[in-house]
């Protein structure tokens, strides 16, 4: 699943899916996000902020073992509690494009 974003769009990304026999689902332009936990943005915004970025798979793979193993917890749960307002926001856009 994915949003049909440019970089999830490229050939590169198509022949690896098509290479270990994943089949994409369908995604409607403009649906909605409702993931509580968006982790995955918190991580890449962490490794970002490295002095010095990972410069290969195995390194990139100990720093975001590091970053995730090292969230707070109040974090997480503020992402948790965020999801009535996601909802809300989600209904009040009809789905589309919400602050979240």
């Amino acid at each position: 699943m994915d949003d049909n974003a440019r970089p999830h769009c490229a050939n590169i990304v198509d022949e690896c899916l098509q290479s270990e026999d994943i089949t994409r689902m369908d995604w409607p332009a403009y649906s909605p996000d409702l993931n509580a936990i968006c982790v995955w943005d918190m991580l890449v915004r962490r490794i970002a902020a490295r002095q010095l970025p990972p410069t290969c798979l195995p390194e990139l793979r100990r720093a975001l073992l590091f970053k995730w193993c090292n969230i707070p917890q109040d974090e997480i749960d503020n992402l948790i509690l965020s999801m009535p307002r996601r909802c809300k926001a989600c209904i009040t856009s009809s789905g589309r494009h919400t602050p979240y």
